[in-house]
C-alpha cells in the first residue's frame, strides 16, 4: 500500500543493529535507581502524546505531539544522546499521533479536524482524514484483508481511511464524543463522553463487538489494551479524571477478575494539619509493558507509578514532578520509558504557568517492571 519501506531515506545513515539489553541510554541493568535522561529541544507547549517507532526498523525514533501545533522526531542513541530529526506542523493542537508498522509513515490527528501523514522518507505531509470537530485518535492497522488508518473525533464518529483515497472506506456512528482510544488487532476500543465503553472487532469488516457498563463513576481519561498469556487482546485497563484504574477482561468466567484500584493520590496538608480527604488526581496515560505484561500509569500528581495487575500489587513509584505527567510510551523492546512531564489542563486554562518548562525524560525501566513473584 505504501510502497518502500525505507525509513527517513538515506540521510540518517544506517545506525546498524537493534540495541541490546543493558545497552539501552549507556545504563547497564544493574543501578539501583538509574537517571533518567532528558530529550534536547522538548516541544515549546504541552505535550499530548509520545510514540516510539515499531521494531520493524533498527534504529529506535521518538515521537511527540504538542499543543504547539508540531510534531517532533527523535533519534535515540546508545548513549543515551537524543538527536532532533524533524518536524511538521499542523494548524491546531495534536491531540495524537501514531506509526505504520513499517516505520515509514508517521499520522498525525489534530484539533484542525484532519490527521495528516508524514512520510518521513520524503520529509513531506499529506493530509488523509477529515472530521467535522477535532480527531482524538489514530491508529494504524495493519489486517490480512486490508490496511487503514481508524480515527476517532468528538464528531461522535470511528472512520477508517485508506490512505489512497480521499473518502473514508467505512464509518460508524458512536453514540458520545470519543475521549480515548486503543487498538490491538483484532480488537478496539472506545471510551466516550458520559462514560460510554464500546469494544470492537476489526476482522474482516470492522463492527461493534459490545457496550459494557464503565466500571468508573468519573469522566474516562486514557485507556489501555492488554494481552493474555497466549499474547492475544483480551482485556483493558481504563483510567478515570478521578485517580482510579479499572482492569476489564472482555470475556471472563469469573466476574471478579475484574477490579478497581487507586492511584495517582495524595494526602494534602493545609496550614500543617493533615486533610480528612486525599487529593485525587486524573490517571493521564496507560501503557502496558511490551515484555513483561506489567504497566504504567501517568497522573496530574507529577508522579509514574509501575503496577502488576496479576499479583494486584505497585511496583514502584517516582519522586513528583513540578508539573503533571501528560503521556508516557515504552519502546518496542520494552528497555525505554519515556513520560511527558507539561501541563495537562486538567485545572483550565487559568492555571497554565507559562514560566514551567515542558521536558520529556527516557527512563532505562527493564528490570522495574518485572512482575513480582508469586509466593
Amino acid at each position: 500500500m505504501f510502497g518502500g519501506t525505507s525509513a527517513f531515506g538515506t540521510s540518517l545513515g544506517g545506525f546498524g543493529q537493534p540495541k541490546a539489553v543493558g545497552q539501552v541510554l549507556g545504563l547497564s541493568n544493574t543501578p539501583a535507581s538509574p537517571t533518567p535522561i532528558e530529550v534536547v529541544s522538548p516541544p515549546d507547549d504541552s505535550v499530548s502524546c509520545l510514540k516510539f517507532s515499531p521494531p520493524a526498523i533498527p534504529q529506535i525514533f521518538l515521537i511527540a505531539g504538542s499543543w504547539d501545533n508540531n510534531v517532533r522526531c527523535w533519534e535515540v542513541e546508545r548513549s543515551g544522546k537524543t538527536v532532533p530529526k524533524s518536524m511538521q506542523s499542523m494548524q491546531g493542537p495534536l491531540l495524537d499521533v501514531c506509526w505504520s508498522d513499517d516505520g515509514s509513515k508517521v499520522f498525525m490527528a489534530s484539533c484542525d479536524k484532519t490527521v495528516k501523514c508524514w512520510d518521513l522518507a520524503s520529509n513531506q505531509t499529506m493530509q488523509i482524514a477529515q472530521h467535522d470537530a477535532p480527531v482524538k485518535s489514530c491508529h494504524f492497522i495493519k489486517a490480512p484483508n486490508y490496511t487503514c488508518v481508524m480515527t476517532a473525533s468528538w464528531d461522535k464518529t470511528l472512520k477508517f481511511w485508506d490512505t489512497r483515497t480521499p473518502n473514508p472506506i467505512l464509518t460508524l456512528q458512536v453514540p458520545e464524543r470519543c475521549y480515548c482510544v486503543d487498538v490491538d488487532y483484532p480488537m478496539a476500543v472506545v471510551g466516550t463522553a458520559n462514560r460510554g465503553l464500546i469494544i470492537y472487532q476489526l476482522e474482516n469488516t470492522p463492527s461493534e463487538f459490545k457496550r459494557i457498563d464503565s466500571p468508573l463513576k468519573f469522566q474516562h481519561r486514557c485507556i489501555a489494551i492488554f494481552r493474555d498469556k497466549k499474547n492475544a487482546p483480551t482485556g483493558f485497563a481504563l483510567g478515570s479524571v478521578e485517580g482510579r484504574v479499572a482492569i476489564q477482561y472482555v470475556n471472563t468466567a469469573n466476574p471478579k477478575d475484574n477490579f478497581t484500584f487507586k492511584c495517582h493520590r495524595s494526602n494534602g496538608t493545609n496550614n500543617g494539619y493533615q486533610d480528612i480527604f486525599p487529593l485525587t488526581w486524573q490517571v493521564n496515560d496507560i501503557k502496558f509493558h511490551p515484555i513483561h505484561g506489567t504497566l504504567a500509569t501517568v497522573g496530574s500528581d507529577g508522579r509514574y507509578s509501575f503496577w502488576d495487575k496479576d499479583a494486584r500489587t505497585k511496583l514502584k513509584t517516582s519522586d513528583g514532578m513540578d508539573q503533571p505527567i501528560s503521556c508516557c510510551a515504552f519502546n518496542s523492546d520494552g528497555q525505554i520509558f519515556a513520560y511527558a512531564v507539561s501541563y495537562d489542563w486538567s485545572k483550565g486554562h487559568e492555571h497554565h504557568n507559562t514560566s514551567k518548562r515542558n521536558a520529556i525524560y527516557l527512563y532505562p525501566c527493564m528490570d522495574d517492571l518485572k512482575p513480582r513473584n508469586k509466593t
